[in-house]
């Protein structure tokens, strides 16, 4: 009977992750959704058949998700497999922010090629064209991942924090900008002031007027959160023009 106990606390552990995964998508998502409705309304019209595939592909990946992220929180709870921590003092306070941008670097570096990778011929047949099935993109497509391209992205930061300390505080920080970017990226317009997109420091950085130009011409704007490895490998071309006069 000992035996029974670590899988099925697995499976629970991961159905739970799958759970929170998929009800953070449809809050977050939904939220923003309802902000795009109430500053630009119309702006989703005709879409709701786009729409409701976007929500059916973003919950499957949320399981896909969760359950990467549900046995590596299982294995911090009872075996202290990650390098998680929760007292502060552990670590140089520095460390806190600089874990965030340490994990925020590496996510994006990962994603910047897997997403170069995605866009080969035969992996976009395959995978990436169900993400971009989303002409044009809305609130409720940054999870509308084939279960390959999801695998990718599901793996990422169960690795890291097998890997790169972090605090608990820090990591939600983390997921916090990974949400709240895949989302606002997607939104079809531009919530971020002109003054900040079109900045000096803009330049570096990835808001929805630098990844429409990804939706509207494909093989360019890899990026997830800074633009450093689009600039180093010549695949910036800037921000849609379609922003431009917003």
């Amino acid at each position: 009977m000992a035996t029974d106990g670590p899988p099925l606390a697995v499976l629970v552990s991961a159905c739970a992750m799958t759970a929170i995964v998929g009800l953070r998508y449809l809050a977050t998502s939904g939220l923003f959704a309802w902000i795009t409705s109430r500053v630009r309304p119309g702006h989703y019209t005709g879409l709701h058949g786009q729409i409701r595939k976007e929500i059916g592909w973003s919950l499957a990946s949320a399981a896909i998700y969760g359950i990467p992220a549900g046995v590596v929180a299982w294995g911090w709870q009872e075996h202290g497999w990650t390098r998680i921590y929760t007292d502060v003092h552990t670590y140089p306070l520095w460390w806190l922010p600089a874990s965030v941008l340490a994990y925020l670097l590496l996510h994006d570096a990962w994603f910047y090629w897997t997403h170069r990778w995605m866009h080969e011929p035969r992996v976009f047949r395959i995978a990436h064209a169900v993400h971009h099935a989303s002409r044009p993109p809305t609130a409720w497509a940054a999870m509308s991942f084939h279960p390959i391209e999801a695998l990718t992205g599901a793996v990422v930061i169960p690795a890291l924090v097998l890997l790169v300390p972090i605090h608990v505080g820090a990591l939600g920080i983390v997921l916090t900008i990974m949400t709240v970017m895949g989302i606002t990226n997607h939104m079809g317009w531009e919530m971020f002031p002109r003054t900040l997109v079109h900045s000096r420091l803009g330049r570096w950085l990835i808001t929805a007027s630098h990844h429409q130009r990804h939706h509207e011409s494909y093989r360019c704007n890899y990026g997830l959160y800074f633009r450093h490895w689009d600039h180093l490998c010549g695949t910036d071309t800037g921000l849609s023009e379609a922003f431009s006069s917003r």
